[in-house]
């Protein structure tokens, strides 16, 4: 890297602008959404059936049928960090916690890496520590769909989430 700019610092991500030699030895500047990475949920009750969140996205104005999914802490572990979302997403605890794929959804400007999990033995949470609950700006509702449900709500347009439709290739 030749030169480091730090242009926006968020909650979530923040977005530098590097000027940096590329490896055919070409000069460029380029800007990069740096994200700490993310967990994306496959929490399913059994092997046909797959729980997904309706939440409303502000950015498309509108809402969105999608799996569960969240932004990892600094330093969580991701297979932590897919128990606790499922917690706070859905209300139900992991039993077990399957690593599946992991994928660079934009890596054209964004170094956010998925990590897809399969979430099974789903019970209720332990009552003896706090509850997990969505975010402030999270209005979640939930649904146990079955694989085939979901596939056809992709075909016809009703889920048109790629993190969505990429994850459901992995079960």
């Amino acid at each position: 890297m030749l030169a480091h700019e730090e242009i926006y610092q968020g909650r979530i991500f923040s977005v530098v602008r590097d000027r940096v030699r590329l490896p055919k030895g070409v000069e460029a500047t380029m800007e990069v959404v740096r994200h700490p990475g993310s967990v994306v949920l496959l929490p399913m009750r059994d092997p046909q059936h797959v729980i997904l969140v309706k939440q409303y996205r502000y950015a498309v104005d509108r809402w969105v049928w999608e799996l569960a999914a969240g932004s990892l802490k600094p330093g969580e572990d991701p297979a932590s960090g897919a128990a606790r979302e499922c917690e706070e997403e859905t209300g139900f605890a992991p039993g077990r916690v399957d690593f599946v794929g992991a994928f660079y959804p934009t890596p054209g400007y964004c170094d956010e890496k998925m990590n897809f999990f399969k979430l099974t033995a789903l019970a209720a949470p332990d009552a003896s520590r706090p509850a997990a609950s969505p975010d402030e700006d999270e209005d979640i509702r939930t649904r146990s769909f079955s694989l085939d449900e979901v596939r056809d709500m992709i075909r016809r347009g009703e889920i048109d989430d790629l993190k969505t439709v990429a994850g459901l290739t992995l079960v």
